[in-house]
């Protein structure tokens, strides 16, 4: 066996990061055998777990199955994040954590990783992991002046024997390799096995660990080799895993070699001393001296070729042969990987608070300009009209002016009056019918003089009024144009929150001002009030949660099925396995494969009517799931709604 020749490799660990190793350990050709000893279950969080992780400063992950739990109690996704190693990180930040710092170590390198980067004063820590702990990071942090929080919110549960595929493989000798992860996990295999009778069939098998710890359970074991790698990572086992060809070339040489190797009692015991030789005749060579000049003679004549070939050789060999030493390049500089991926968070996180600051002063001024829209409309004088009403004629006269109507009376009483009424005298007669007559003229006059005067001041009045009416209709446009452009505002705060499963009750009572008078913003209003407290699971926690849900769904499934699709599904299981992609068909298994394909392209709305056309055995494993999906997409249309009726009314403003 040579380095890069395949290996068959055992990997006891719980599904979900067996799944993960089979897929590194299959790119470089070798072929695994999943076998986990152990069940993930995620727990409940207690009661004080939320005001813990709204107090805390960071939280401090030392698994991936610590990423996994958090997720699962919350769906806060805000908060620092400092990881045990670069697979905890990059699980964290395809579970959306925004924040995430790997210390590419153990327990030791995370707490280095927190006293460098965080603060005592500035908070408590939050240290999520299962019910088993290798590193007590409360008691490691406590000298430093740290206060640490611990909370297991998952467990994994051991099985009660050795798995199917475990024991299949070792009694067919069909392994080369076998992994361990902690030392909790090597023990349990060792009592495993040694309680199924199969020590023996590990002679020719090498335990590869991903630390000396891990290997101290395994020594009662007769192991080829053990191994532990160089660092704590699953990278540096799975270099281990492809070095093991050239160390298993001649295990005799390993004894002399200094390494990460250490051999069990079993490999170096030593071997028997080989029989004597058949007695060989010597012959008689050149002797010494004959050797001397035929060395001597080879030197010369190897030199003559070197001086004769000299003229083709390189430009950089001539100049060696001549003396004229050449200065390699110096290397290039190392990159330093955690001051890289420190630096790429540090620009991340301020182009999101670039981005926030500017979202959050553009609303401010938004609503600074509605403030001011507001207290305009209501300090105009009381003669102008208010914004919401269409403007009004101009008020008429209480009643008859007062000098008009006695001119009429005098005018009505002159020509009214009788004949037979003059003076006997006719002079007299003649004179008051010729002073009457005239004053009835001026009175006439000053009658249409009046009538002008009320005319052009009823012109006047409508000119007043008109112009009100423009000036009011022009303010009601700027009035509506501000509301609308807030309801656009708050709508992106709402679809952020959706998007990152955050409540929303504070962004959703801005717009309690705006409803007054508007049917259908009420109605949207309504339609998210039940999810503002507590929020909708984002998208990044249902595509996470679904590859369970869909197990669970199949195993209901092929549990009401003939014995033969029973029998399957118990195989399935034992290798975990499951289609997943563009599956065709209308199967149960085919449905889920295209369901978790649509979430992993963010089509919530499609993998949901998947979910709905299973069938109905199916319901009680995606019934939670659904509904926090359904959910989801209420929320998401809503929003939407509130989007385009804002935008409509924009529209109508200009």
């Amino acid at each position: 066996m040579k380095y890069g020749d395949p290996m068959r490799v055992l990997i006891i660990r719980p599904e979900r990061e067996a799944t993960a190793l089979a897929t590194a350990l299959s790119e470089r050709g070798h072929a695994p055998v999943i076998a986990p000893l152990f069940r993930l279950e995620f727990l409940h969080p207690p009661s004080d777990f939320s005001a813990a992780l709204a107090a805390c400063q960071a939280v401090l992950l030392s698994s991936a199955n610590g990423a996994r739990a958090l997720a699962q109690a919350s769906e806060q996704r805000g908060r620092p994040v400092l990881a045990v190693g670069d697979t905890t990180a990059s699980t964290a930040e395809g579970l959306g954590f925004s924040a995430v710092s790997s210390a590419a170590g153990d327990g030791a390198a995370l707490a280095d990783l927190v006293r460098k980067r965080l603060d005592p004063k500035d908070g408590p820590l939050l240290h999520i992991c299962g019910r088993d702990v290798a590193v007590d990071l409360a008691e490691v942090l406590r000298p430093a002046g740290f206060e640490v929080k611990r909370f297991a919110l998952y467990d994994a549960r051991e099985e009660t024997k050795l798995p199917d595929s475990a024991r299949a493989a070792l009694e067919a000798r069909a392994l080369d390799v076998a992994t361990f992860f902690s030392p909790r996990a090597a023990s349990v295999f060792a009592t495993m096995v040694e309680d199924a009778g199969l020590s023996a069939a590990l002679r020719d098998v090498t335990a590869v660990a991903i630390s000396p710890a891990a290997l101290a359970p395994l020594a009662v074991l007769p192991f080829k080799a053990v191994v532990a790698a160089a660092k704590p990572t699953r990278q540096a086992v799975l270099d281990e895993i492809d070095r093991l060809g050239d160390r298993l070339v001649d295990p005799g040489a390993e004894a002399g070699v200094q390494g990460h190797a250490t051999m069990s009692d079993e490999a170096s015991s030593p071997t028997p001393s080989p029989a004597p030789a058949a007695p060989v005749s010597a012959r008689r060579g050149l002797g010494v001296i004959g050797a001397f000049l035929v060395g001597i003679l080879a030197a010369v004549i190897v030199l003559a070729g070197a001086l004769i070939s000299l003229p083709f050789w390189p430009h950089q060999a001539r100049d060696m042969w001549r003396g004229q030493a050449v200065i390699p390049p110096a290397p290039a500089p190392g990159i330093d990987l955690q001051a890289v991926r420190a630096d790429a968070a540090a620009i991340a996180n301020a182009a999101v608070d670039a981005v926030r600051r500017d979202l959050t002063a553009r609303l401010d001024d938004l609503e600074k300009r509605l403030r001011a829209v507001s207290v305009t409309v209501a300090e105009r004088p009381a003669a102008a009209p208010a914004p919401s009403t269409a403007p009004s004629p101009a008020p008429a006269p209480a009643g008859p002016d007062p000098a008009i109507a006695e001119l009429r009376s005098k005018v009505e009483a002159l020509e009214n009056r009788p004949a037979g009424s003059a003076s006997p005298g006719g002079g007299d007669a003649e004179k008051e019918i010729g002073m009457l007559t005239r004053e009835i003229a001026a009175l006439r006059s000053s009658l249409q003089a009046l009538d002008q005067a009320v005319a052009t001041q009823r012109d006047q009045a409508k000119t007043l009024s008109d112009a009100v009416g423009a000036r009011n209709s022009g303010e009601q446009k700027a009035l509506s144009a501000a509301r609308a452009s807030a309801m656009i505002g708050i709508a992106a705060r709402l679809s952020g929150s959706l998007d990152s499963g955050m409540p929303f009750a504070a962004d959703l009572n801005l717009l309690t001002p705006l409803i007054q008078g508007d049917a259908k913003l009420n109605a949207i209003f309504a339609s998210l009030q039940p999810y503002a407290q507590t929020g909708v699971a984002a998208r990044t926690a249902l595509d996470a949660e679904f590859p369970a849900v869909a197990k669970a769904a199949l195993a209901d499934d092929l549990a009401d099925d003939s014995y033969g699709e029973r029998l399957l599904g118990k195989l399935k299981g034992l290798v975990s396995l499951r289609r997943v992609g563009d599956v065709p068909g209308d199967g149960t298994e085919a449905k889920l494969a295209r369901a978790e394909q649509a979430l992993h392209g963010g089509d919530i709305a499609k993998a949901v009517e998947i979910v709905k056309s299973l069938p109905t055995q199916t319901a009680k494993a995606t019934s939670a799931w659904f509904a926090k999906a359904e959910a989801h997409l209420a929320a998401k249309r809503s929003v939407d709604q509130l989007a385009v009726h804002a935008v409509d009314l924009l529209g109508a403003a200009r």
